[in-house]
This record gives structure tokens, C-alpha cells and sequence, in this order.
């Protein structure tokens, strides 16, 4: 590609970033009366439902106290991103910083604190608003919620585990990907090297040396707690577009080293599985899949998820950017013809969430329980900072 390219790309992305998705979510998602986001929000941004998913509360201050930090210090963002704090600060955890699943609008939990995840991104939400505000207590409550992810990091859902203890125990992927990236954003608020440096490499090992299967050319979902495969639903579960998620995670810390066999790996991993999760009839990536071929258990198999898409993207233009492979710059530009063509809402701002396996818009909204306003603007922006920093290399 030639540096206009890269130009006119990049230009594509940072617009539709600052014109479009960024001020939708300002507009659309605050509470004024009751603090906080509103996340059910329908194609216009009217207000189809009024609970809070704690998760998508804490991404959203994320994303505007991560702009304003590392972007732009619009004073809108940091506004946008206190009250939604000063929120979950008030109403979204129990006490020992363990956080509510869902709370009504007024604040009142709704669900328990099962769900780990809740935490970690309030953990990320909380570091990246004490650097922007230089508020101490936001930084105390990082610093201890990120001490309670690795007190249950071992048995993240605790007394609401539903499996039956002892028959059939499994370990997930998912943990030791959220805790890399989110040891990566907290590690100057924890201020504790040593302790980083742990988290990370128990997490990068757990990705690469243990969930990575070579043979298969994906990694899996679950496995039993010693790392060997298991014949079953969860045992059998591909998530493309989580590995994908994770290795732009990994190429970050192979920058943060100056480990340039970790980053290598990674893009190794993303070839692999971005080849091996395309649909090849229709286009776009499965939302899950199994690993002997078997019907999977998730009837939302073959759906086309926005977030899917988006973070493969980054993954592949990020791998192109630090490795040079036309692989990864071949797979961008095909993810982007097809983020561009299907989830893009030509009429509305924001992009659709959910298509079906031929593409078409399956629910035309733009936010609900589990789309917020986090991985379109995330990706913009990541998309936006890469193809940039190529402009200006060539």
C-alpha cells in the first residue's frame, strides 16, 4: 500500500471515531437523573431498556478517561467518565470490591457479583481515571479491586459456581486474557513491578504454552485444571474471536519487553486462526465453532459479532505494523471491506452488533446487555493510531 493509503484510512477511522461513535454515546447513554450509562439502546439511541450491566458501566468510564488521557483532553469525555464512576463507585460493588452483575437504573443491585469480569473492568476503569484526575481514592479503588481479581482468580464465581464441584473441573480462557491486558493498563497505579511482572508472565504462559494448540491451529476455550483437553461442549469450544482479541493483547506486551519472538508468535497464532474461523461460503468470522466439527451447544454459532470482527482487525493490522507480514495487511483490508460493508448502519450513528451468517443485520440494535460503548470506538481508535503512525513511516 502507498503512504496516501495508509492516509486516507486512517482518516476514515479517526472520523468516524470523533464525528460519529463517540459523540452517539455522549448523547444517547448518559443518565442525567440517576448517574451512570444506559446501554439498551435501540438503531436511533432511544432508551429501550433502563438496567446497568456493571461490565459495560465500567468500559464506558474506560473509554472516555483512556481517550482523555491518551488522546485528546476534551473536557466532555472527563466529565462523561467521573459521573459514570462516581456511579459505580457508589452503587456497583458490595463492600469487599467484589462488583454487582446488573443494577436497576436507580442503582439498586440486581445481580450478585458473580461474574469476574465486572471487576476487571471497573479495575481498568478506575487506574485509567486516577491518571487522568490524579484522584487518589480512584486509584485506592483500583489498586483494590485488582487485589480481589487475584484473590479469586483461582475460583472466579465462588459460591455461584453452578457446576457440580469435583466431577468434571475446568480452567477458562478467558481469565488469563482479561488479566494480561488488564495488568498492562493498571501496572502504574498498582505501583508493585515485581507483582506485575508475575501476573503477566502467568498469564502470557497460560495463553501460549498451554490454551494455544499447535496441532489444531487454535486455542480452546476450556480445559481440565492440568491443561489436557476435555470431549465435551466446553471442552470442544473455539472462540475466534477471542484468540484474535488476545494476541493483540500479547503483541502489547511483546512491545512493553522488546520481545520480538513473542510478538512473532502471536502474529503465527492470528494467521492460524483467523484462517481456520473465516466462513468461507459467507464471509466474516463464526462466532464459535468446535473443535472435532461437532453441532456446537451455542445456537448463535454462525452469527456475525461486531466485536469479533473489530478485534481481529486489530490484531492483524497491529501484526502488520511490527512484523512487516503482507499476510496480516491482506487479512486488515479483507476484515475492513467486510467491517465496512455489513456492521456500518449507513443512516444512524453506531455500528450494528449482530448479523446472521450471510450478513445480513439481525437486531438492529446498538447497545444491550453486551454491547456498550467500548470495542467500536476501541477499535477506531486503535485502527486510527496504526494506520497513522504507517502514513507517516513510509
Amino acid at each position: 500500500m502507498k503512504t496516501q493509503d495508509f492516509k486516507s484510512l486512517a482518516g476514515q477511522y479517526k472520523s468516524e471515531l470523533l464525528d460519529n461513535v463517540l459523540p452517539f454515546w455522549l448523547e444517547k447513554s448518559q443518565d442525567k437523573e440517576f448517574g451512570g450509562y444506559f446501554s439498551c439502546l435501540n438503531r436511533d439511541g432511544s432508551v429501550y431498556d433502563t438496567d446497568k450491566f456493571i461490565w459495560l458501566q465500567g468500559r464506558e468510564v474506560w473509554m472516555f478517561a483512556m481517550l482523555y488521557n491518551s488522546f485528546e483532553k476534551r473536557p466532555e469525555w472527563l466529565q462523561a467518565a467521573i459521573q459514570g464512576a462516581e456511579f459505580l463507585k457508589k452503587y456497583g460493588h458490595d463492600g469487599n470490591y467484589d462488583f454487582y452483575f446488573s443494577l436497576t437504573r436507580e442503582g439498586k443491585p440486581l445481580v450478585q457479583p458473580y461474574n469476574i469480569f465486572s471487576n476487571t473492568f471497573a479495575c481498568m476503569a478506575f487506574a485509567q481515571l486516577a491518571k487522568a484526575t490524579g484522584n487518589p481514592e480512584y486509584a485506592e479503588i483500583a489498586r483494590k479491586t485488582f487485589n480481589r481479581i487475584l484473590e479469586r482468580r483461582s475460583n472466579p464465581k465462588g459460591q455461584w459456581l453452578k457446576a457440580y464441584p469435583g466431577t468434571r473441573p475446568m480452567k477458562d480462557f478467558a481469565l488469563p486474557m482479561i488479566i494480561c491486558n488488564m495488568a498492562l493498563e493498571v501496572e502504574d497505579i498498582i505501583n508493585d513491578p515485581a507483582l506485575i511482572e508475575r501476573t503477566i508472565d502467568e498469564s502470557v504462559h497460560e495463553i501460549v504454552d498451554v490454551f494455544w494448540q499447535p496441532e489444531l491451529g487454535v486455542i480452546l476455550e476450556n480445559l481440565a485444571p492440568d491443561g489436557s483437553m476435555i470431549d465435551c461442549f466446553e471442552g470442544r469450544k473455539v472462540n475466534p474471536g477471542h484468540d484474535l482479541e488476545a494476541m493483540w493483547f500479547l503483541m502489547n506486551i511483546g512491545i512493553r519487553r522488546n520481545d520480538k519472538a513473542l510478538i512473532q508468535k502471536a502474529v503465527e497464532i492470528s494467521l492460524s486462526v483467523i484462517d481456520y474461523g473465516w466462513d468461507k461460503e459467507y464471509g466474516g468470522i463464526f462466532y464459535f465453532m468446535d473443535r472435532k466439527g461437532y453441532p456446537t451447544q451455542e445456537l448463535e454459532w454462525d452469527q456475525k459479532l461486531w466485536w469479533v470482527h473489530l478485534e481481529s482487525a486489530i490484531a492483524m493490522i497491529k501484526g502488520y505494523q511490527l512484523t512487516g507480514n503482507e499476510k496480516c495487511l491482506d487479512w486488515f483490508l479483507k476484515l475492513h471491506d467486510y467491517l465496512w460493508t455489513h456492521f456500518k448502519d449507513a443512516e444512524y450513528p453506531e455500528w450494528y452488533g449482530y448479523l446472521n451468517r450471510r450478513g445480513e443485520v439481525l437486531l438492529p440494535l446498538k447497545g444491550g446487555k453486551w454491547k456498550g460503548c467500548f470495542h467500536v470506538p476501541r477499535a477506531l481508535y486503535q485502527i486510527y493510531m496504526i494506520l497513522e503512525e504507517l502514513s507517516e513511516r513510509n
